[in-house]
């Protein structure tokens, strides 16, 4: 809200919120990805989905999840893993994984 207690328009909250980084000596950012940050944050952290729907205002759950939760690094640590020991040779081959003869089990 202004001094009038008008709603911010969206390039009045930008001028706000890169004040406030600036303030703090906190690298700036859009709000579209502070949203996104936010959401992940809360979803890597055990919230549950229909909770983060609400907190962004959203009424499909679906949305929330396809456009502001996006995995983290340390989720992908396990098939990056995975995708190391099948370079370096040292995979173990799963009988459910062979297909056509195409993986030596």
């Amino acid at each position: 809200m202004d001094a009038r207690g008008r709603a911010l328009n969206g390039r009045q909250l930008r001028e706000r919120a890169y004040k406030v980084m600036d303030r703090s000596g906190l690298r700036r950012v859009r709000l579209y990805d502070a949203r996104a940050s936010c959401l992940t944050y809360l979803a890597n952290h055990g919230v549950p989905d229909h909770f983060l729907a609400r907190w962004a205002g959203h009424a499909d759950v679906r949305t929330t999840k396809r456009w502001y939760v996006k995995p983290d690094v340390e989720d992908l640590r396990p098939a990056a893993e995975t995708w190391g020991g099948l370079a370096s040779g040292s995979a173990p081959v799963h009988e459910e994984n062979v297909r056509c003869g195409s993986v030596n089990g």
